[in-house]
């Protein structure tokens, strides 16, 4: 239960919903407890007047005594269904609570772990896969929603309807009320034995479906270059294996799982046994009635589901503690690029770049960079860097933009350290175009003018005619409403690149960087 005390938060925030649920959960029971007093009611009612209608067979009296008994069984009646009316609309408003509570708190949840992954640095990205950033924003929050919702839900009725049903048993038998409830106990300790089971297999299975995400993910995102190396059957079988460990563990806790099922219902059906026996020994003394043996035998079908969800709350408390375990292991995660407490408060730039025998070692791999570069320009001035592959070009325009920070020299702009500057300012500021174009599965318009999301249409057809894609959007079925696809699949690489030069362009930086933006480019595109 360590990992699920930092959802203590929410239980604060939705305390009025939480409060709420618990006492529409008990007004519910209240309700309940109610029938089975008036069945035993009704019961002892029939026996203790069914000698008196057989002594007055033959007079006039036995149609009187008859129509009394039929009104009084029928007053019971409408009782009941009077009383499992109001615990009805009341279990209404306890859901209307409890699942309203949890799923809140699941879009919380997944609004904080969002924000928190934009707020990572790069190296966290390169840390960890795609798919497992989406299996714990998705299916482990998912598991910590039901811990709020039916996990809440029925703990709390198994609570509040075990005090008030055993508050009742205890006013008609104390003796009774032991025997009936004697077999709950070890109930009790088979639970505890098998929760540690189940807490260390679904912190298994929950890695191991973040693994089986990004094999899909990773296939479909992948999907022209293993059409191309018809690698189709290999990607299947890659697959298959994945989902067999998913499955072979899946099944691994669903059987323990099942193993609560048979022993809980074992265990109600020896204290209804019990209940019978000692009630009928209790009836024979006198010390009870009839009826009491009917309402304990209702009591203890009552708390059937109950203690059967038992084994059930567990099962998915402890899932979702292996859940929140994971989500908090990210959530924990601290941005290595963090804005400086001395901010120059500049809310625009000229351009003057100064590298001062910058040297840059990779947080997550150890691997040097750059090593005492020094270079400076002057607004206006333009610089090209060529090197060999995996030389560091890439990794300046990283450190211009605070994809990382220096471990060694400082960079300078307009002769102030770039730890000085508004992060958000620096890099709306600088335009970048990478060698790896990223489009969204949007619209043309919409990618060109993901930069600057108030530019016009004028704009935005400007600037694809400064890039030299204005005639191919034109050529495309609906213009510039057209979606491109995820990841501009519909596009080719040439074209990719262009929306990319628009989308840096219209966003009016005052500085610019390239990173080999022409290479999908035939001659003709790069003079225009």
């Amino acid at each position: 239960m360590n990992e699920l005390k930092s959802l203590n938060k929410y239980f604060w925030k939705y305390k009025g919903l939480f409060l709420s649920g618990i006492i529409f959960i008990s007004i519910s029971n209240y309700f309940r407890i109610l029938q089975p007093q008036m069945l035993r009611t009704a019961l002892d009612l029939v026996i203790d007047n069914i000698a008196m209608y057989k002594m007055s067979a033959g007079f006039d009296a036995q149609a009187h005594i008859f129509s009394i008994l039929g009104k009084s069984l029928l007053l019971f009646g409408v009782s009941v269904i009077i009383s499992a009316l109001f615990m009805g609309i009341f279990m209404y408003f306890m859901r209307q609570t409890i699942i309203k509570m949890s799923r809140l708190i699941e879009y919380d949840m997944r609004e904080e772990i969002y924000d928190h992954y934009q707020s990572l640095s790069l190296s966290f990205y390169k840390r960890n896969s795609t798919g497992d950033l989406m299996s714990r924003i998705i299916e482990d929050v998912n598991k910590v929603r039901n811990y709020f919702g039916p996990t809440m839900l029925y703990g709390i009725n198994l609570v509040t309807l075990f005090a008030i049903t055993i508050y009742s048993m205890l006013n008609v038998s104390p003796t009774l009320t032991f025997y009936s409830l004697a077999p709950l106990p070890f109930l009790v300790i088979g639970t505890y034995l098998v929760s540690s089971q189940i807490h260390k297999r679904s912190t298994i299975i929950q890695a191991q479906l973040s693994d089986l995400t990004s094999s899909a993910q990773e296939a479909y995102s992948g999907i022209r270059v293993v059409k191309s190396y018809v690698r189709e059957k290999q990607t299947i079988n890659h697959f298959a294996e994945q989902s067999d460990l998913f499955k072979n563990k899946s099944l691994n806790l669903a059987r323990i799982d099942n193993a609560f099922f048979p022993i809980m219902l074992l265990m109600i059906s020896l204290s209804t046994i019990a209940t019978v026996y000692y009630g009928g020994l209790q009836v024979v003394s006198g010390n009870i009635t009839a009826g009491n043996i009917a309402e304990f035998v209702i009591y203890v079908s009552m708390l059937t589901w109950p203690v059967t969800s038992i084994g059930w709350i567990a099962s998915l408390t402890q899932q979702a503690a292996a859940s929140m375990k994971r989500v908090n292991f990210f959530l924990k995660e601290k941005p290595e690029i963090v804005q400086s407490a001395q901010l120059n408060g500049k809310q625009s730039l000229d351009g003057a770049i100064a590298f001062n025998n910058v040297t840059l070692k990779y947080p997550d791999t150890g691997i040097v960079a750059l090593k005492n570069i020094s270079f400076k320009l002057k607004r206006g001035e333009r610089l090209a860097i060529i090197g060999r592959t995996g030389s560091g070009k890439s990794t300046i325009v990283d450190l211009l933009v605070r994809m990382y920070d220096v471990t060694g020299g400082n960079i300078t702009i307009d002769g102030d350290d770039i730890k000085n500057y508004d992060i958000n300012i620096l890099r709306q500021k600088i335009g970048y175009i990478p060698q790896e174009v990223f489009l969204f599965s949007d619209s043309v318009s919409g990618n060109i003018s993901f930069g600057k999301r108030d530019a016009n249409k004028n704009e935005i057809e400007n600037f694809a005619r400064h890039a030299a894609v204005y005639d191919d959007i034109m050529g495309l079925t609906n213009q510039f409403d057209t979606l491109v696809g995820e990841r501009g699949v519909t596009l080719s690489g040439g074209q990719k690149q262009r929306f990319s030069i628009a989308t840096t362009l219209i966003n009016n930086p005052k500085i610019i960087f390239l990173d080999e933006p022409t290479t999908g480019l035939d001659p003709q595109a790069r003079r225009n």
